[in-house]
């Protein structure tokens, strides 16, 4: 009888150890398991972090970049303004020098003008010997005619329809005329390409607002009107207007 006992004893403890062993392996299986998913998760979350990583300094590099050409744009900017600065306060001292001496000249020109008016001999030709703007020669054509004809009619006399290519010959001319008058420029050889009666090219033009607009496709005659401002009173029509023109040998 403490035989079997004994026997029953032993298999209650082996029975308990058993149950408890498996208890234990499961339990650490289910923790190697946990571990493992808990290394996938912070490996995940490693992979992800060093995505991250990668964008941000990409971005970084990109935002770097763009600083660098904004700060290079600026410096360009800065000269450009130093530059302008520069040239700006040169005109402006240029200006400043043409208003000092801009008196004398429109005095000059007011006498000659006074002078020319006075001086109207036959034919319509002007005489002003020794004057310093070369006004002998200067005539303009008693009657309004086409550009072409009167082209033609200073050519007859020895001449041909004047050139102004600087801003004192502007004023004069525009001191001069008391109407509308021909001068000699037109872009009837090359439509668009304006060309002097001696075939130089138009380098400065005194166009008036708006001008030159070729209106219909048919204005290629330059005319100088007497009633605008002096730096601002060519305007383009049809060659075969009506007006008197002004003439040079």
């Amino acid at each position: 009888v403490l035989i079997t006992v004994g026997l029953g004893l032993i298999c209650v403890l082996l029975l308990v150890f058993i149950i408890l062993q498996h208890n234990t392996i499961t339990a650490e299986r289910d923790l190697i398991k946990s571990y493992k998913n808990t290394a996938e998760e912070f490996n995940q979350t490693i992979n992800s972090l060093q995505d991250n990583y990668t964008d941000l300094m990409t971005e970084k590099h990109q935002l770097q970049n763009n600083f660098n050409s904004l700060t290079q744009k600026n410096l360009e900017l800065e000269t450009k303004v130093n530059v302008l600065t520069a040239e700006k306060n040169q005109l402006q001292r240029d200006f400043d020098s043409l208003g000092q001496r801009n008196p004398d000249f429109e005095s000059k020109v007011t006498n000659l003008s006074d002078e020319l008016k006075k001086n109207v001999s036959k034919g319509g030709y002007v005489f002003l010997l020794g004057n310093q703007c070369s006004l002998d020669g200067l005539f303009v054509s008693k009657k309004a005619m086409s550009w072409y004809a009167s082209r033609q009619y200073c050519r007859d006399r020895g001449g041909d329809l004047v050139i102004i290519k600087s801003i004192d010959k502007q004023r004069l001319m525009s001191s001069l005329v008391s109407e509308r008058a021909w001068i000699g420029l037109s872009d009837k050889v090359s439509e668009g390409n304006l060309t002097w009666v001696d075939n130089s090219p138009l380098n400065q033009g005194f166009w008036f607002e708006g001008e030159p607009n070729d209106e219909d496709g048919n204005e290629d005659c330059v005319e100088i009107m007497a009633f605008s401002s002096i730096l601002n009173n060519w305007n383009d029509l049809p060659c075969s207007s009506k007006r008197k023109g002004i003439c040079e040998k």
